[in-house]
């Protein structure tokens, strides 16, 4: 079966200093993945790489099959990537921007409305739907992003930090939200610095150090490896990654 996504030795270098170190990552379609890794690892900038912001120096990236230096277009109409700083466009309004969006991926104009309507009510963003996206609260933004980034059905979806911004409420609808599209079939790739998020949604968990994969498995195998049978993944993460997990996962 073709995996979701597929890293083989991809290492990235900014000013001679190595930031991922020939990382090998493997998540199979349906996962929910979580990386998580204390301030610096380099997470984000593996998800950057993953999304085709960044260039790595060496390996390779696959997505769904398509190597994404060789087939860059196939390779990232399959994805969806969610920064942890919402991107909007201020002069326009929610059901505008989706529009827009919808507009970039080429999705036809009546498939993007029903899709929109659907995304804004699902979000709990459709009486918002003619705000101006400037005037939304951050949540709302980060919310609306969400949305944004599913407008064209990707099949994998990689967020950093998709929590940061919301209060307790909308965090419950998001995370339910995107543990009903795992459920369908879609698979997500998220950073998070709340562990607890980490320990209670994701299926499998990779923890990074120096820009390596350091363990990964669920959270009973994490367990066995690194602590016993009741720890929490907070115990297990400052077990693996020792004194600098510390500073943030």
């Amino acid at each position: 079966m073709i995996s979701a996504l597929e890293l083989r030795g991809v290492t990235k270098n900014f000013g001679g200093k190595q930031a991922v170190a020939g990382l090998d990552l493997s998540i199979v379609r349906g996962e929910f993945y979580a990386l998580l890794g204390a301030n610096g690892a380099g997470k984000t900038t593996s998800l950057r790489m993953i999304a085709g912001l960044l260039q790595p120096d060496s390996g390779s990236i696959r997505v769904l099959g398509h190597d994404l230096v060789k087939e860059p277009i196939a390779a990232k109409q399959r994805l969806a990537f969610l920064p942890d700083e919402p991107m909007l466009y201020g002069k326009l309004r929610c059901t505008e921007y989706l529009e827009f969006v919808a507009g970039l991926w080429g999705v036809d104009g009546r498939i993007a409305e029903k899709k929109g309507e659907d995304l804004l009510r699902w979000l709990d963003l459709w009486d918002a739907r003619g705000n101006y996206c400037e005037n939304l609260s951050r949540g709302m933004q980060q919310k609306l992003t969400l949305a944004g980034a599913l407008i064209h059905d990707p099949a994998l979806l990689i967020l950093d930090e998709p929590l940061t911004g919301l209060d307790a409420a909308a965090a419950r609808r998001v995370k339910d939200f995107l543990a009903n599209l795992v459920r369908d079939g879609l698979t997500v790739l998220f950073t998070t610095h709340i562990l607890e998020v980490a320990e209670r949604m994701a299926s499998r968990i990779g923890l990074i150090r120096s820009g390596q994969l350091i363990a990964e498995g669920t959270l009973d195998q994490l367990r066995a490896r690194y602590g016993e049978d009741d720890s929490t993944l907070e115990d297990l993460f400052l077990s693996a990654t020792g004194p600098d997990g510390a500073n943030g996962a």
